[in-house]
């Protein structure tokens, strides 16, 4: 039986609805947060290390048991706009709702669609690991009354619409200042350093502003674009977190997304007001040297310009110039591994030095690569590698 004009329509909304929330689901990278790597998709389980303890990720399929099989859509949208769960607790930042809360209703409402299209799967969320009061979530009502705003991403009428729609990426689904953003001791994001770079899990993640003394300063629109697009460009490679990113959410997003993305970060100015950092001493640049030249010029050559899109340039490099050094030293002790993407499939390795460099030697080829080819970031100390080190283990 041929169905009738109002049926093919019903049923072409639908496909659009639910591939809407596919996209909206792949910008916010629900996946990263929700999936247990190797696990079924978006059913939780994973941890997520914070300085107050581990939060575990709920599953958000539409199991009826243990998912959200029993939401309704507005029980979702008070979720994601406001941070209140089903049972009306406070839900713990660690879940980006004073980002998500910038999506409009029709968005929220696509991504509940498409969710409950996915295989429902069946498992129970571990409890948190916190310390009282902490896992008392009546203490998040404070926390909200001071840091969290609900409303909708409003545009800027002196902006372009690609600038807009750039915004809204990176504060709203994208929630990019979740890493790129540093946290006061409540963990809420300073604002007033807003994609100037910040700290998780052992890394420092990069500012991330592309205007005048940006971390970005140097990168141009293309290179933002075909780094999120391809997870590395002729500056650097993507590794851990970000990795994570790109495989997930970036690499799946439109040209005209991440261009606007591009446009817009490359229209924030950075801070000029950096301390002016520590200059080695002789001794550690001669043997920072040596490592170096034993170690690593074989990769990133011996002037540090690497070989772009392979091995990456460390002579201007954003992460090695950054004034915490937390990220270079451990991908010294740990080795890194480029992230493969559809556009370049097949990634890059770096090997781990812990088992061969001391914290005295690290410390030396680390200030440096920190202090050479024209980069100023300055001397690192062995008492720095050590605690890193001795974190790494835990």
């Amino acid at each position: 039986m041929v169905p009738s004009i109002g049926t093919v329509q019903a049923q072409s909304n639908s496909f659009a609805q639910v591939e809407r929330g596919r996209y909206a689901v792949a910008t916010g990278n629900c996946q990263g947060c929700h999936t247990i790597p190797g696990e079924a998709p978006f059913s939780g389980g994973r941890g997520l290390e914070t300085p107050f303890g581990t939060i575990y990720a709920p599953n958000i399929t539409f199991d009826a048991a243990t998912g959200l099989g029993e939401w309704s859509k507005d029980e979702f949208w008070h979720a994601m706009h406001n941070g209140v769960a089903r049972d009306g607790s406070h839900l713990y930042p660690a879940f980006p709702y004073p980002h998500f809360t910038k999506m409009p209703r029709a968005e929220v409402d696509a991504i509940y669609d498409y969710l409950a299209t996915i295989p429902h799967v069946r498992r129970e969320k571990p409890e948190n690991e916190l310390p009282f009061p902490l896992n008392w979530r009546r203490t998040l009502s404070g926390w909200k009354w001071m840091f969290f705003e609900p409303g909708v991403f409003e545009e800027d009428p002196d902006k372009s619409p690609e600038w807009n729609r750039g915004a809204y990426l990176v504060n709203g689904p994208g929630h990019c200042a979740g890493c790129h953003t540093p946290k006061n001791l409540a963990g809420a994001d300073k604002k007033d350093q807003d994609l100037q770079g910040g700290q998780l899990e052992n890394w420092a993640a990069p500012s991330i502003r592309g205007g005048r003394d940006g971390g970005l300063e140097h990168w141009s629109e293309h290179d933002i674009v075909e780094f999120l697009r391809t997870g590395r460009n002729v500056h650097t490679a993507a590794f851990s977190t970000m990795a994570e990113v790109i495989e997930l959410s970036t690499q799946h997003m439109t040209d005209a997304d991440l261009r606007a993305i591009a446009t817009y970060l490359k229209d924030r100015e950075g801070d000029d007001d950096r301390e002016e950092a520590a200059v080695p001493d002789t001794e550690i640049m001669q043997a920072g040297e040596a490592i170096y030249f034993d170690n690593c010029s074989a990769c990133h050559t011996s002037d540090g310009s690497g070989v772009p899109r392979f091995f990456a340039p460390l002579a201007g490099s954003g992460k090695v110039n950054d004034d915490d050094a937390t990220t270079v030293i451990r991908v010294i002790l740990e080795g890194a591994r480029s992230v493969p993407t559809k556009s370049r499939p097949s990634p890059l390795s770096m090997p781990a030095f812990d088992w061969k460099l001391t914290d005295e030697q690290i410390a030396a080829v680390v200030s440096y690569i920190r202090s050479s080819w024209g980069n100023q970031a300055g001397a690192v100390t062995a008492d720095q590698v050590a605690d890193l080190r001795e974190a790494l283990k835990e």
